[in-house]
């Protein structure tokens, strides 16, 4: 190395260092869901608003946009999302149950934003 470039380099380095050193911590978020709710009963084809709770979000989000996506008997259908892109600090998000969903009572909603979260137990109905 040169001994010019040195000071360049021996600055970048205590730059990295100070953003590491007073960087906010990030923290998980995983807001629970509170619609649907237990025992609720959703039509096939029907649109709601999917809610859940903000009360204890932390201040450093490391994702702050979400995804809602419907779950059977516990399984995902990541590749058919029914809502992305919304700010998870909204609190609320609109979907459709598609229409050719069969009717059930072991439906789930998943909100992803750092980690999916289930929703309690739901029905879909024709």
């Amino acid at each position: 190395m040169r001994a010019s470039s040195f000071p360049a380099a021996l600055s970048l380095l205590v730059f990295a260092l100070v953003g590491m050193v007073f960087a906010r911590p990030t923290e998980v978020y995983a807001p629970p869901l509170t619609f649907p709710s237990v025992n609720a009963s959703l039509k096939a084809g029907g649109r709601y608003n999917v809610t859940w709770d903000t009360s204890k979000a932390p201040e450093n989000i490391t994702n702050d946009r979400g995804r809602v996506v419907l779950a059977k008997d516990g399984v995902q259908d990541p590749d058919h999302p029914l809502a992305k892109g919304f700010l998870l600090l909204d609190g609320r998000v609109e979907v459709t149950i598609p229409k050719d969903v069969q009717p059930g009572n072991a439906y789930q909603l998943v909100l992803f934003g750092d980690s999916g979260n289930y929703g309690p137990r739901f029905t879909i109905t024709k």
